[in-house]
């Protein structure tokens, strides 16, 4: 795609590996075409030049997500 930019502001950790360990699901702080920060889940190549389809949520999104993940861990049980 011609014009398609983006900037990784902060990556805050990695989710998962796949086993071929090309690619790691990673939460991230991006920048896309110079627009407003967004909160990426999506996988990436080791050096971050790749991406495959992932989900983008703004500020209020994440925080939504957030409390909902915090709502339902007394619910996950850890083996």
């Amino acid at each position: 795609m011609d014009g398609f930019n983006y900037d990784i502001k902060k990556t805050f950790g990695i989710v998962s590996e796949k086993s071929d360990e090309k690619f790691t699901l990673e939460l991230n702080l991006i920048s896309y075409r110079e627009k407003e920060d967004e909160f990426a889940l999506r996988r990436w190549n080791q050096s971050c030049d790749k991406m495959l389809k992932g989900l983008a949520l703004d500020k209020e999104e994440i925080i939504a997500l957030r409390n909902i993940l915090n709502s339902i861990k007394s619910l996950i049980k850890f083996y």
